[in-house]
């Protein structure tokens, strides 16, 4: 349910500045009179040019002065109005205290008060974080008149950084595959006919259409991962526990985890150092002190070992994707990297999905017993249907899946001892899917799974450790590919090092589709 928006209007830029970045394909827009030249891509207007820059190169301009978090605020306010109209990213926007927060950040930046890179900068999240009187419906039809008395620690954390909350964005009814048909199902900027992903669906739609310099997803069986592989931009799926879930409308509580979604693998970085750590309000939040994800993110990966199973990570593939991430590969091992052969655990895709799916069901169906005797009627198809199933699974049942699961992720965490970062695909590439599939119930998505591929998610949604996704090619199409690094528990900087390394090494990032 959108929020109704007044017209915004776009800041302007002098005719120098215009001219340079026409030119040069770079962008400044200055709240003073000087100019600069900082490395951001080609774009076709001088409004996508700064809208797609990364968020550290638009924080460093934020900080010296150069750019006014008001002005940024108001051109991301008015692209949304623009383009989201056909995207359906945002389920809310929260344009008067989006601008009030700006107005705050850049007082605070004047009167030398920098809190950091994300002081000024808009950002969005998942429609599952409780965000004070504002709307946090999680893709459900009875919650749309749901305002939280008090915010997520994501979202708390959000705000004590200075970022701008720029509003909620849409996602799959209670953030499993399909969607209520009151809601609208946000459209990959990349082709209309697109899989958008699921279930931070709006996530990866508005991070990659520009219309937020970051978002926050949330993943339990891939949901951080499908989005970025659909949409082309970078999801970093952290430890199990290193993000609070306080204040977030639970899937699986064993499964599910937060994260950063955006455009730059350091922009991800800087995102995850402001909302991990220890948060008591959360008993599975860990006591692990988080180290900054940025302070070696530009060290290099001279002697890092990447491991690689060609045939779990080729078998049922599509090729071009393949081939894409085996020259990834290649790149890698250019910049002093060591590819090494290892051995996933033999559990077949089929194994593993049911495995996910009983165990995920069940804790679905405890997390939402209150809410489905009340409002059963008022769930959509898909969902419905996946609570059923839920209330099926007995505690015999979901103990030998648990015991599966313990099994596979025991072996799976021995693979990953091995080496720095296990290299696979991020759960296929993207493919059509009729929204008709989309609104319907569970039957309706038998043909699509196997394009999905979870058996390249649900490892480390197991195990609970961390990966990082990011784009690694293009398709003969024009389609983003993705690639996926695993890590071991707590590797979320060797992750970032190997992505912003593998990142500046290429060029697939500057590429967008809008």
């Amino acid at each position: 349910m959108k929020n109704k928006n007044r017209h915004v209007a776009a800041p302007q830029l002098t005719r120098r500045e215009a001219l340079a970045l026409m030119g040069a394909g770079v962008v400044t827009l200055l709240h003073s009179g000087c100019s600069r030249e900082p490395a951001l891509p080609r774009a076709k207007t001088l409004d996508d040019a700064l809208a797609y820059a990364s968020l550290m190169d638009v924080a460093a301009m934020i900080e010296s002065g150069e750019l006014s978090p008001v002005a940024l605020t108001e051109l991301m306010l008015a692209r949304i109005e623009t383009l989201d109209a056909r995207l359906h990213s945002y389920a809310t926007v929260m344009a008067d205290s989006a601008l009030a927060t700006a107005r705050t950040a850049e007082e605070e930046i004047a009167q030398g008060n920098y809190r950091g890179p994300l002081h000024g900068i808009p950002v969005a999240v998942k429609d599952l974080c409780y965000t004070q009187g504002v709307p946090t419906m999680g893709g459900h039809v009875f919650l749309s008149d749901f305002r939280p008395e008090f915010n997520a620690t994501v979202v708390e954390r959000l705000e004590q950084a200075g970022a701008v909350l720029l509003g909620k964005l849409n996602l799959t009814e209670g953030a499993m595959g399909g969607y209520h048909r009151g809601s609208r199902i946000p459209v990959n900027p990349w082709r209309d006919d697109l899989w958008a992903g699921a279930s931070s669906s709006g996530s990866g739609v508005a991070t990659a259409s520009g219309l937020c310099f970051a978002s926050l997803g949330t993943d339990t069986g891939g949901s951080i991962r499908f989005p970025s592989m659909a949409n082309g931009i970078v999801g970093l799926k952290p430890t199990y526990g290193r993000v609070s879930r306080y204040g977030v409308l639970p899937l699986g509580e064993t499964l599910d985890h937060v994260g950063p979604m955006t455009r730059r693998v350091a922009d991800a970085a800087a995102v995850l150092n402001v909302i991990a750590g220890h948060d008591a309000n959360d008993p599975t939040s860990l006591q692990a002190p988080v180290p900054d994800m940025l302070a070696e993110i530009d060290r290099g990966i001279d002697g890092v070992r990447f491991g690689y199973d060609s045939s779990y990570a080729s078998d049922g593939v599509e090729p071009g994707l393949v081939a894409a991430i085996e020259t990834a590969l290649g790149k890698l091992e250019s910049l002093s990297g060591r590819i090494v052969d290892v051995r996933m655990p033999s559990f077949s895709p089929e194994q593993m999905g049911e495995t996910w799916f009983s165990i995920c069901a069940y804790e679905a169906a405890a997390a939402h017993a209150t809410n489905l005797a009340a409002h059963a009627e008022e769930y959509g198809d898909y969902f419905r249907e996946f609570l059923a199933f839920g209330e099926s699974v007995t505690d015999e049942q979901y103990a030998a899946a648990t015991a599966v699961r313990n099994d596979f992720s025991a072996q799976f965490r021995d693979v990953l001892g091995q080496v720095d970062a296990v290299v696979c695909p991020s759960g296929g590439a993207p493919f059509p899917l009729p929204h008709e599939i989309q609104y319907g119930g569970m039957k309706g998505f038998d043909d699509f799974m196997p394009k999905v591929q979870m058996h390249f998610t649900i490892p480390a949604d197991f195990a609970g450790t961390p990966t990082l996704s990011q784009r690694c090619g293009f398709s003969d199409e024009g389609l983003p590919y993705t690639i996926q690094f695993m890590g071991s528990a707590l590797s979320e900087p060797t992750l970032c090092k190997i992505g912003y390394a593998y990142e500046a090494a290429t060029d697939w990032h500057n590429k967008n589709p809008i």
